[in-house]
């Protein structure tokens, strides 16, 4: 005997509701790494050196500049959600809420500082 509802069992809902669509999610970003990567590190192998100088002005092409931005926000997403899951499993008591509104908050600074920093050399701003 189940203790699952007949409409749970049809759309694959577990308890959370939400499972799913975090596994469909993980995978789909997981997909979108894989040309975004070969593209960067092609892409970068392609260059004369990698100084300041020469990754700012490769940096200042616009479809290079939002295909970093891009893969940056795609890899942050694909990198929380793999840690979310290892704290929701392995992280109990009071300490999960936090552990996870800090893990939130340290992808958003960190991705946010990335995408910040390339749309600045994209733009062309420069303090060197």
């Amino acid at each position: 005997m189940s203790l699952r509802s007949p409409m749970g069992r049809v759309l694959g809902l577990g308890s959370a509701k939400d499972g799913t669509g975090h596994w469909w999610a993980q995978r789909v970003t997981a997909v979108a790494l894989v040309p975004l990567t070969l593209w960067f590190v092609i892409s970068l192998l392609r260059l004369p050196g990698l100084d300041y100088e020469t990754v700012h002005d490769w940096a200042s092409v616009p479809d290079n500049g939002f295909l970093a931005s891009l893969m940056v926000a795609v890899t942050g997403y694909h990198s929380y959600l793999g840690t979310n899951v290892i704290i929701e499993d392995y992280v109990h008591g009071g300490t999960k809420v936090a552990s996870l509104l800090l893990l939130r908050f340290a992808y958003v600074l960190a991705c946010g500082a990335c995408i910040f920093s390339i749309l600045r050399m994209a733009f062309g701003f420069s303090t060197l």
